[in-house]
């Protein structure tokens, strides 16, 4: 057996994508892009979102006619061919990894602030290692039981986040400090771009919708209204937070702030029960990351098995309806990521947006290849001004990607190698094994 139950509605598979958006993206690096950008941090979210718009659409039309679990893998592997589409899988893989075990350092920060206890980063370290495998055990018992408890995360820190922009909005207007906008370019339109290219961390869980299109009821239309409202509704949110927290925090002290929003909320209010709500939906955000990402690798992995590009073994399905052996490796690497990174929350951030922004730039390129080679399947979505989109979509990610760190390249490029040498393995132990024996 390894067919995947459809129990998510569309509430369930837009609550997915918000709560694989919505985590460290804001609650933390909100912080490290302000650094960068200052008071124009605004229009690094704003550049950030509209590229992950572009690829967000071209996502909405390829999964109203590719219902297959996978997402960028499968619309990769029907456009390119098997290679291709396993590169695309492997690196999005990884991604995931990489993700969950930043936002899990994320998590491990911000609990450590929660509970005012000295964030040590051993103390950081060892709480990012274990919370991601009990997210794990959760994501074990079925897609079903995981979706109610990421949903009631969801509706928890989108309801925070609103609080924050309500709070200081109302602060903003009785105690305005121009000074907290001037300069509003410190670091030039180079900062604006290198926040950007950090931030865009914030957007891309939207991509894990499509993951799961064998798990979700009346996937041709529920898949691109969930993108697509997931999406509106996180982009709405975060230039609110922006704009709010740097008007009521410098942006100096505001890139300094291992808890930013915290930080800025401080001056907005002392009141000690919304200050703690706004600590502990930091907590909830990066928890339904984690256990959105956990979701998205392991459908990815299972996916990719179950067309022999890895071992087999991984498309294996539990009675829960889960791929159990796929969630097992992704809850055990992830972990072993927190320990070897040492816990470097802006390397993995890098490493990441690399990766996303290369399987964002395919699916692009996958979109205008399946609109060439199969035009006259019907879509239940089409993308606005194509061909016009989808290749901003291409260019917009290889232009923010020349702002990442060149290690990231690095770490990425290794991780090609390594699956490319996987791929034939794994091919010639098949051929071999589907050898005809002789006598």
């Amino acid at each position: 057996m390894n067919n995947l139950n459809r129990d998510l509605s569309l509430w369930g598979a837009a609550s997915i994508g918000i709560g694989a958006i919505i985590g460290t993206g804001i609650f933390v690096l909100i912080g490290v892009a302000s650094g960068l950008a200052g008071p124009a941090v605004v229009f690094s979210f704003i550049i950030a979102g509209l590229t992950a718009l572009l690829t967000g659409l071209s996502s909405a039309e390829l999964s109203s006619f590719i219902t297959e679990e996978g997402g960028g893998y499968i619309y990769a592997h029907k456009a390119f061919g098997k290679l291709m589409g396993f590169v695309i899988g492997w690196v999005k893989s990884f991604d995931y990894i990489i993700g969950s075990s930043a936002v899990s350092i994320g998590f491990a920060s911000y609990l450590t602030y929660f509970l005012n206890i000295a964030p040590l980063q051993s103390i950081i370290i060892a709480v990012a290692t274990v919370w991601p495998i009990v997210l794990t055990i959760l994501n074990l018992k079925g897609i079903k039981e995981t979706s109610k408890a990421n949903t009631a995360l969801v509706i928890l820190k989108v309801s925070a986040l609103i609080v924050f922009i309500l709070v200081g909005t109302y602060y903003i207007m009785n105690h305005f400090n121009i000074s907290n906008y001037q300069p509003f370019f410190p670091n030039g339109i180079e900062g604006v771009f290198s926040g950007a290219a950090i931030i865009f961390f914030a957007f891309i869980g939207f991509n894990t919708i499509t993951i799961v299109s064998e798990e979700v009821k009346n996937p041709k239309k529920n898949i691109p209204k969930a993108v697509l409202l997931s999406f509106s509704v996180s982009l709405f949110l975060y230039i609110g937070v922006a704009l709010v927290a740097i008007g009521l925090l410098n942006w100096k002290i505001l890139g300094l702030s291992s808890a930013p929003l915290e930080a800025a909320l401080s001056i907005a209010t002392n009141n000690f029960f919304i200050q703690k709500f706004i600590s502990i939906s930091a907590l909830f955000a990066t928890t339904s990351v984690i256990l959105s990402s956990i979701i998205g690798v392991s459908r990815i992995l299972f996916s990719m098995a179950r067309k022999n590009l890895i071992p087999n073994v991984l498309s294996k399905i539990s009675k829960n309806g889960t791929p159990f052996y796929s969630l097992i490796l992704c809850g055990s690497a992830i972990p072993l990521i927190v320990i070897f990174s040492t816990g470097n929350l802006k390397e993995l951030a890098s490493i990441f947006n690399l990766g996303t922004l290369l399987t964002f730039a395919f699916i692009n390129l996958s979109l205008l290849q399946l609109r060439r080679t199969s035009p006259n399947v019907k879509r239940g979505f089409k993308v606005p001004f194509f061909p016009i989109t989808p290749v901003a979509g291409v260019i917009s990610c290889i232009f923010l990607s020349s702002y990442l760190s060149p290690r990231a390249f690095l770490y990425g490029g290794i991780w090609i190698l390594f699956g490319l040498l996987i791929y034939y393995l794994n091919k010639k132990n098949n051929t071999k094994n589907n050898k005809p024996q002789t006598m």
